[in-house]
């Protein structure tokens, strides 16, 4: 039982007072490439979705959305998010920002990736608020983010070699079969002193990309001395993390957003995909999810956009 009290008690109230939030968190932001629809004229296209500028948009704008490939990613994303409204939900607010498809996947994700200086990529969504009016808080990139790929991470000397009188050259032979292997550049520095005509240290211009076994290294010229004797050095590559998921948390961090970001399907794919993410805003997602196409072909899609339908209609 507790002790009487005579008098006056002041006790403090732990809720403080708050100024209200009128934040909108269930804006979602789209950044990817599409292509428009063959029947949409270019003009209308580019001034729908102009490249590398953000818009804001509602998710049921049939105008704009009409001038759109209707087998795009970004299609199939704004339908996901559709199909996951609730009772009277009529459209989801996107911003969504088009950028270029590259030559390849590397470039495509460069391209998505962006640059904080300028603003481009993802990095437009920073400058959405100014810019719009509102901060995309749910951040997708449907179809960039489960691509990994091993790259050249450290190059070590084994033999400096001896009397070499330039520097020789670095080449790079496996590496593995993958069609969109880049092979990586290196070139050696030549030393001083007690190391002069030998190599000092190896230096990795470009580490390469889609490497899926191990590198030979090789060395030639180093000049004309015949006794010359060439280095030899150890190649490591490793898997990189995705580039998308790895620049993310930056702009997810600035404007208090989450990305939902879809992984490998696999088990054994999905955990080594996941233990490359180190940002709590970041959703993982996996596997896909089937859907029939405008064919009526079953294709798996993108969980993403599912995954943020469901946060618009509880937040909506």
């Amino acid at each position: 039982m507790t002790d009487p009290v005579f008098g006056i008690t002041i006790r403090r109230d732990a809720n403080e007072a708050a100024v209200p939030s009128n934040a909108l968190m269930s804006v979602v932001g789209i950044c990817m490439p599409f292509a428009k629809a063959a029947t949409a004229a270019q003009e209308a296209f580019d001034a729908a979705f102009p490249e590398g500028v953000a818009v804001r948009m509602n998710s049921n704008d049939s105008t704009k959305l009409a001038l759109c490939d209707l087998d795009s990613l970004f299609i199939d994303a704004v339908e996901g998010i559709n199909a996951q409204l609730g009772p009277y939900q009529v459209a989801a607010q996107l911003v969504v920002n088009r950028v270029a498809e590259g030559d390849d996947i590397a470039e495509t994700i460069a391209n998505i990736v962006g640059s904080s200086v300028n603003g481009t990529g993802i990095n437009a969504f920073v400058n959405a608020g100014a810019d719009l009016g509102v901060y995309p808080r749910l951040i997708m990139t449907p179809g960039y983010t489960t691509q990994q790929f091993g790259a050249l991470t450290s190059l070590a000397l084994t033999t400096q070699g001896t009397n070499m009188t330039a520097a020789p050259a670095v080449a790079f032979t496996g590496g593995g079969a993958d069609p969109n292997k880049v092979l990586p550049t290196a070139h050696a520095v030549m030393g001083t002193g007690p190391d002069a005509q030998k190599v000092a240290s190896l230096v990795i211009d470009n580490p390469g990309a889609y490497l899926s076994a191990p590198l030979n290294v090789t060395f030639t010229g180093g000049g004309a001395d015949a006794g010359k004797v060439l280095p030899t050095a150890t190649a490591t590559v490793e898997e990189l993390a995705n580039a998308v998921c790895a620049a993310l948390p930056e702009v997810l961090n600035k404007i208090l957003a989450v990305a939902i970001v879809d992984g490998p399907n696999g088990l054994s794919a999905f955990t080594q995909w996941r233990e490359t993410l180190s940002s709590d805003r970041l959703i993982p997602v996996t596997p896909g999810v089937k859907r029939i196409d405008k064919d009526g072909d079953v294709v798996t899609r993108p969980a993403a956009p599912r995954i943020a339908g469901v946060a618009v209609r509880r937040d909506y």
